[in-house]
């Protein structure tokens, strides 16, 4: 840990703001609570609210973990992982069972979560109202009086037009039974996995100043109708490095034209490998 930085780079009053307005967070499951978001040594979009709630939350025993789009290699995930280490001296891994704080931008890992990890996301914009109504205020007196035939008509539009519910990402969820929350966004391959998760579950958005949260076990139903029912979209390709296919896909150009198919979560594509060749996962 370098000399000169506070623990986890905040001052001490700040993690302890940000984890009294992460408890109200638990305590209304996906409703949106502001806290005071400060300047960190990166852009907004950078993941600025899910690196603020990672160091109110980390405590010198905890193992970090920090996927971009399911992989631990990206710049954004390198340079934050890199980030906490300066600051904190945590140990940090790419192994998915071996984290007990897992950072993440747009994607669920595909290994199941236990009760004793909790998993960060990184929010752009955490107002899953905000494309049809972009008053703030509006939206929040919208939420008071659960009032969504908003989102319920968007829905409507999408079936009238595709006939299908077409959210390919950031598909929105009802949680337990109260709020609509946006989901990050993540694909909607990977809603099924938020609901009743055993793992906390953590969002923050820092361009817009408000954090949310899903405690263990919580109820999360991705939004439909009766007779159009939410699908999971499956992938129509086998993963090119194990074989998988039930995992979410990333499409990777290459020179002969050709996509390559292969896991977005490499860490359990490397598992797979490791599980085919015999090696110990």
């Amino acid at each position: 840990m370098n000399a000169g930085y506070n623990f986890a780079y905040l001052d001490e009053g700040t993690k302890r703001m940000i984890r009294r307005a992460l408890l109200k967070a638990v305590a209304v499951p996906g409703c949106q609570v502001p806290f005071g978001s400060r300047e960190m040594p990166l852009a907004y979009g950078w993941g600025t609210g899910g690196i603020q709630v990672t160091a109110a939350v980390l405590g010198q025993g905890d193992v970090l973990k920090v996927i971009d789009q399911g992989s631990d290699d990206t710049t954004n995930a390198v340079n934050i992982r890199h980030f906490f280490r300066r600051t904190t001296g945590v140990s940090t891994t790419e192994r998915t069972r071996e984290a007990t704080v897992i950072q993440t931008r747009h994607r669920i890992p595909e290994a199941p979560l236990t009760e004793h990890q909790v998993l960060v996301y990184q929010v752009p914009q955490p107002e899953p109202l905000y494309k049809l109504e972009p008053r703030r205020a509006e939206a929040t007196r919208l939420h008071a009086y659960r009032e969504y035939g908003l989102m319920h008509v968007k829905l409507y539009e999408d079936l009238t037009h595709w006939g299908r519910l077409d959210s390919s990402y950031d598909h929105p969820v009802l949680v337990h039974g109260r709020y609509v929350m946006s989901p990050s966004p993540i694909p909607s391959f990977d809603n099924p996995k938020m609901h009743r998760n055993p793992a906390l579950q953590l969002f923050g958005a820092g361009r817009e100043k408000r954090l949310y949260a899903v405690p263990p076990y919580t109820d999360v139903k991705s939004l439909d109708f009766e007779d159009h029912p939410f699908e999971v979209p499956m992938p129509e390709h086998a993963c090119a490095l194990c074989g998988s296919t039930t995992t979410w896909l990333d499409e990777v150009p290459t020179s002969d034209g050709v996509p390559l198919h292969t896991c977005s979560d490499t860490d359990h594509c490397r598992e797979q490998r490791e599980a085919a060749e015999g090696a110990p996962l």
